[in-house]
């Protein structure tokens, strides 16, 4: 058999209590964890609840921002605001403090790099916020595009029911094709390499 690859699937826009638990769902069906890059505008009480429940399953909750605005138009004290809130509700709702970011729209210069003491992250994607890719289509992109290393940036935005379609097969695929899915976290962790500063990962082989 092959040696053993590593992926991460993450998610970003939410939390939400409609696409997010049924994403949750098939993760618990497949019996795998994923990373939450989540907005903070999007934490209430009830979605909350719904990050508590990837915890146990596993999951890891993630930065994606206060307000998912661009953020290299911002001052570094605006860029501290919206990491800070987002990183503060994170943790008072899990216990837990973000230790990544994705930028939203995958914007980012080095202003972002100086002031933001977490390390950034990208992904293969599949155009999965476009309603019009279907998930035939959102499951081929991301089988073209993994390697050993990647992680896989997808969409639980709120009625975004394509791509909770698409990874009820892309699991089972790649986990066919000797995958082990783990956490972001995880992914550096099981392959020894410690984030660097001025990189933003699609795949933690990457060194710049």
């Amino acid at each position: 058999m092959n040696a053993k690859k590593f992926a991460a699937l993450t998610f970003d826009d939410g939390p939400n209590t409609v696409t997010t638990p049924q994403v949750l769902g098939v993760l618990e069906k497949h019996g795998i964890p994923a990373s939450f890059f989540v907005c903070g505008n999007n934490i209430t009480p009830e979605s909350a609840e719904v990050m508590r429940r990837a915890v146990k399953l596993g999951c890891e909750i993630e930065n994606h921002s206060h307000t998912h605005s661009n953020m290299t138009k911002m001052t570094a004290e605006e860029m501290l605001a919206e990491i800070n809130f987002t990183s503060d509700a994170v943790e008072a709702a899990v216990g837990r403090r973000p230790q990544f970011f994705r930028p939203p729209y995958i914007s980012y210069n080095q202003l972002m790099f100086d002031t933001i003491d977490l390390t950034f992250i990208c992904g293969v994607g599949a155009d999965d916020w476009n309603d019009e890719v279907s998930a035939d289509e959102r499951f081929n992109k991301i089988m073209e595009q993994v390697s050993d290393g990647t992680v896989i940036l997808l969409h639980d935005m709120t009625g975004n029911f394509r791509t909770v379609e698409a990874i009820d097969r892309i699991i089972p695929a790649m986990k066919l094709e000797n995958y082990e899915f783990v956490t972001v976290s995880e992914l550096f962790a099981r392959n020894k390499i410690v984030p660097k500063k001025n990189i933003v990962y699609t795949n933690v082989f990457q060194d710049r």
